[in-house]
């Protein structure tokens, strides 16, 4: 874990870049050229990452407590060795191609990637995000701090007791997947690690942050912001004292003029979007390989 001074320059830099950006985000969208690297930012890209896949992917049904079953898309990584496994949660939008997509992205950096579908049984005839059609939104906004946590940690079971996992596993969400990763950090002391897409420490607001839930965080934890995010970015300085003060291992990065949900738009902000994906994967993968092995 960083020393308290280091961690301390490193967040005063970090908020500095976070509350400089002052334009407004742009709406006019740019050509985003195919990367193998990169998670698909557009919808064309999407269809043409899970079409060209070469990973094993399979629909997994993951037994909940009490009954129920956890609907999760798994995909392996190419490699001889065991891996850790990340667990990604998918934004407001419920389960997706795109999300999908992001976890073979993952499975081809090296990581076993299970995305459960958090509307499990919550639809029409117990079914999922697909049943809820124009409902998934609204949905997902009645889920419980419990029941998500509930579900977490089925699927961090699951993916523990696989035969190619290392034992070692993250969170890595988006949007609402992005606060819900912060969450599990709160609820979950043996997460290895968070990463945490534009989502805020549940229950933080720009004045105060729940220092005491804070307290218990034991994984490090990433976040990684769009500078044109206002209503997230108002609830980090609270949370950055927090974290500080409990001397918890907290990286964070904004990205200039980039908006919120930067990773599946990278075709608009005139191209701000696309330059953070292009600089926040890397530390992604930095990050999750020193926290769950190679």
């Amino acid at each position: 874990m960083p020393t308290p001074h280091v961690l301390l320059a490193s967040m005063l830099v970090a908020v500095l870049a976070l509350f400089g950006a002052a334009s407004a985000q742009q709406s006019d969208t740019v050509d985003v050229p195919w990367d193998d690297a990169l998670p698909p930012g557009t919808a064309a890209q999407v269809e043409r990452a899970l079409d060209e896949s070469t990973r094993h992917g399979e629909w997994v049904d993951i037994e909940l407590p009490g009954g129920g079953k956890l609907v999760s898309w798994v995909v392996y990584p190419e490699r001889a060795d065991r891996a850790g496994v990340v667990l990604v949660v998918h934004d407001i939008r419920g389960m997706s191609d795109w999300i999908r997509a992001v976890a073979d992205q993952l499975a081809q950096d090296g990581f076993i990637a299970i995305v459960p579908d958090f509307l499990s049984g919550k639809g029409p005839d117990g079914g999922g995000t697909e049943s809820l059609g124009r409902e998934v939104g609204q949905a997902i906004r009645k889920l419980s701090e419990e029941e998500v946590v509930v579900r977490l940690d089925a699927a961090k079971a699951h993916g523990e007791s696989l035969p190619a996992s290392n034992g070692e596993t993250a969170v890595l969400g988006f949007c609402w997947g992005g606060t819900q990763s912060f969450l599990y950090a709160l609820e979950q002391p043996a997460l290895d690690a968070a990463v945490v897409f534009y989502g805020n420490v549940p229950g933080s607001t720009a004045e105060e942050a729940p220092d005491e839930r804070i307290a218990k965080i034991e994984a490090p934890v990433l976040g990684l912001y769009g500078g044109n995010d206002a209503r997230i970015n108002a609830t980090l300085p609270p949370t950055i004292a927090s974290m500080m003060r409990h001397a918890k291992s907290y990286e964070f990065h904004s990205f200039e003029n980039a908006g919120h949900g930067f990773v599946s738009h990278q075709d608009r902000a005139q191209g701000a979007n696309r330059s953070a994906v292009r600089h926040a994967w890397p530390i992604v993968l930095d990050f999750l390989r020193r926290h769950l092995g190679g």
